[in-house]
């Protein structure tokens, strides 16, 4: 039960503003908004209001909002070519654009929302400069090679360190490598040669192994400001969306594989485990789909966000509509390739249900 509701607070929370950010620029621009529905047709169940219909829908793999003037998911082309000043194709280029990416933008703004309240809660940890353990994570190497928690490490691989920076270069410069590690317990000096871990981390805009042992400096907590906790909710966004470009571009150069990418069973699995450990994590889960979702949409595939503002511009450009037709196949092909990636990940999440890959 409580994976059932993480589920439909994640997924259908981040869908939901997405759509929402459709409306309120379609709405805001003078736009007829036809149907705000959760969910891919066929309709399950609703109510109109007005001139728009918003319900739930069969296929719960997004959702859309349906404007007059648009050809989208639902393949509707009824009143395309009316002369209503509320159809999407008697608006301006700007006003397009602005309905276009109105899912975008409100999830980037959900997300940075999100790590503000986050930051606000949980307020600021500032890492001590001194290189104390004041954490370790069972199984990994410092806590085989016998560290302890209030340990001071002196040098690795014989270099002093004076802080935890410079030990912490160090370690990274080594991934799945043997180090020596120097430290005092309790006024004694302990010496042992131990193998890291390799994980990756984002430095600059790549992401890159650096060697790990599985430990943490002090921590000083104190209270976040308004604007101090605004700021870090802008620089998490941040970080987030640059790790979402890095992964896309791994995949397509092969350098992550294909069988990584997960769907909606294992986001399912993310949002169980992080509600069973407390609402910040779940919030902090859906902080981020919310940034992946935001540049999945806005990449330049037909049917995406990203698609549809290509054809706007495209029109712009010409100074006149793509035929009914063209948009039409470019709406099927779209799809086409949403479903292909939506078989690609179920498979995914079902091998790794299999293989004991699960969370």
């Amino acid at each position: 039960m409580i994976t059932v509701l993480a589920v439909l607070i994640v997924i259908g929370g981040v869908i939901f503003i997405h759509e929402l950010g459709h409306f309120t620029f379609a709405k805001l621009t003078g736009m007829r908004v036809e149907k705000f529905s959760i969910g891919f047709p066929p309709r399950l169940f609703g109510k109109k209001i007005g001139d728009t219909d918003y319900c739930i829908s069969a296929i719960p793999l997004g959702g859309y909002v349906k404007v007059s003037g648009v050809i989208d998911e639902s393949m509707d082309v009824d009143g395309l070519e009316s002369d209503d000043p509320r159809n999407f194709e008697s608006k301006k280029g700007h006003q397009k654009a602005l309905y276009i990416a109105g899912g975008v933008i409100f999830n980037l703004i959900f997300a940075v929302l999100l790590f503000t309240f986050l930051t606000i809660g949980s307020g600021i940890y500032d890492p001590s400069p001194d290189p104390i353990v004041e954490e370790l994570i069972p199984g990994l190497p410092a806590e085989s090679a016998g560290i302890q928690k209030g340990d001071i490490i002196l040098a690795i691989n014989n270099t002093p360190v004076a802080s935890w920076e410079e030990m912490t270069n160090i370690i990274h410069a080594f991934p799945n490598d043997s180090i020596i590690i120097r430290w005092m317990h309790n006024e004694k000096v302990f010496e042992k040669s131990l193998l890291t871990i390799s994980n990756k981390i984002l430095k600059g805009s790549k992401l890159v192994d650096v060697g790990m042992i599985g430990i943490s400096p002090v921590f000083t907590h104190r209270n976040a400001g308004f604007f101090e906790a605004v700021g870090q909710g802008f620089q998490s966004t941040w970080y987030w969306l640059k790790v979402t470009v890095i992964s896309l571009k791994m995949l397509v150069t092969g350098e992550e594989s294909l069988k990584n990418i997960g769907g909606p069973i294992f986001i399912a699995q993310l949002a169980g485990r992080s509600a069973k450990s407390g609402i910040a994590p779940l919030l902090g889960l859906m902080a981020i789909i919310s940034v992946n979702l935001a540049f999945i949409n806005i990449l330049p595939i037909p049917a995406f966000d990203g698609g549809h503002l290509i054809i706007t511009t495209i029109e712009s450009i010409i100074r006149r509509p793509l035929s009914i037709k063209t948009k039409l196949r470019i709406q099927q092909i779209g799809l086409a390739i949403i479903l292909t990636l939506m078989a690609l990940v179920f498979y995914n999440d079902i091998m790794r249900l299999f293989t004991g890959g699960g969370m």
